[in-house]
């Protein structure tokens, strides 16, 4: 069932975030997709076959696993009579494709279906979206074409290979610093040129209204499972939810649930890079300010003549120049709190935890993973739920060349 409480206001605004920036001839296509969205949402036999295909293709619900042995490697060994920290990991990673992704997708292609659209257009930076799009695509027969900058093709070369066997044409975008960023303009290009039959399948919640709506709706299942699971394992809702934050689809998915819940602590973590100056790190919050980038108004990484300034990451799915419109409004009312980490900690986090759970994280999540190694030996006694957005097969590569093992 999609969860849609906490709508956004006028205009598709998040407090003053959000909204509707875009060129002329896709004011027309963005209004039919928001009346075709509405009307699905509240369409029961939508609503079921969407809950179907999450159970039986997607396989949910995601596993919520008590990661015990990292637990108390942070000082969470219980002691006499009384627990320690508890630190559970929502297992993303295990569902089909390998990420949380493919929740957004089957969404968004059932809604494509429905308007009669039969070619999609996306975008991907990690390649996880790409992917997810692709095996969306070739479920339901549709044509599928990707945009992927030079850069991200690199070092995602094995995600690359699956979008292709899925049937997928993936374009290369040479632009500019040829990651993300570049490639949604590239796909905003495509969708400009053929409204009439194409679905662009946006991956994250950002963009303009309805996308970032939509999105995190899609990826509320995350929450609301992780809400269910946490009660009947422990009798109570936890102290702490971490997740990373690039465009902040998966965090708002965790985070969503638990918005009402005033003692549940949220915690966002964007990409710290290798620096703190500009273009060394994609950490919004930290580095950037308001601003309006690729169809929305909210925190980005410019410099002062309103440029938006080229970025890094360890990994390729956080490297993204703006932040979804919600997590903005989040962070100005101070319900949610946003930090970095930097590639060093994210490289070490992800080996501990494949050394201490058997797991292996994809370099986005292991961000996540690097907070609650911070945050948990100074707890007392709580449960800190991680999302664990991704596996990292995609980031062998990477990992082979920066831990040197």
């Amino acid at each position: 069932m999609i969860e849609t409480k906490s709508q956004p206001g006028e205009q598709g605004r998040f407090g003053a975030y959000g909204g509707r920036y875009a060129p002329e001839t896709l004011m027309h296509p963005l209004e039919e997709l928001e009346q075709a969205y509405f009307a699905a949402r509240s369409d029961p036999a939508f609503q079921a076959e969407f809950d179907y295909l999450l159970k039986n293709y997607v396989g949910r619900p995601s596993p919520l696993y008590y990661a015990k042995r990292l637990s108390e490697s942070l000082g969470g060994a219980s002691s006499g009579s009384m627990p320690g920290t508890k630190i559970y990991l929502k297992r993303e990673d295990l569902l089909h494709t390998g990420a949380h992704k493919i929740n957004n997708c089957v969404g968004q292609a059932l809604l494509a279906r429905r308007m009669g659209k039969r070619r999609i257009i996306a975008e991907t930076g990690a390649g996880q979206h790409g992917v997810a799009t692709a095996t969306v695509c070739a479920l339901f027969g549709f044509t599928c074409r990707v945009y992927m900058g030079e850069e991200d093709m690199a070092r995602q070369r094995l995600n690359v290979f699956r979008m292709k066997l899925l049937g997928a044409e993936v374009i290369p975008v040479t632009a500019g610093q040829r990651t993300l960023k570049e490639a949604i303009s590239e796909a905003m290009r495509d969708w400009v040129t053929n409204v009439e039959d194409t679905y662009y399948l946006l991956g994250s919640a950002l963009g303009s209204h309805p996308y970032p709506l939509m999105v995190r709706d899609f990826q509320s299942v995350i929450g609301k499972e992780a809400r269910e699971q946490i009660l009947a394992a422990e009798g109570r809702l936890p102290d702490q939810l971490i997740a990373c934050v690039g465009g902040g689809s998966n965090a708002i998915g965790l985070f969503h649930a638990f918005r009402d819940d005033a003692n549940v602590k949220m915690i966002g973590v964007e990409a710290g890079g290798r620096g703190t100056g500009l273009g060394e790190h994609a950490a919004r919050f930290s580095g950037g300010t308001p601003g309006v980038l690729q169809g929305t108004f909210t925190y980005l990484l410019q410099d002062n003549n309103g440029q938006i300034v080229n970025t890094h990451s360890v990994s390729a799915g956080l490297d993204y120049a703006a932040v979804g419109p919600e997590h903005a409004m989040l962070h100005d009312s101070g319900r949610a709190e946003y930090t970095s980490c930097n590639d060093s900690d994210a490289l070490d986090a992800c080996q501990r935890l494949m050394l201490l759970e058997g797991i292996l994280p994809a370099l986005e999540s292991s961000h996540a993973i690097a907070e609650v190694i911070k945050r948990a030996p100074k707890a007392r006694n709580e449960i800190i739920i991680v999302n664990l957005s991704g596996r990292g097969d995609k980031d062998i590569e990477i990992l082979q060349r920066e831990l040197k093992l």
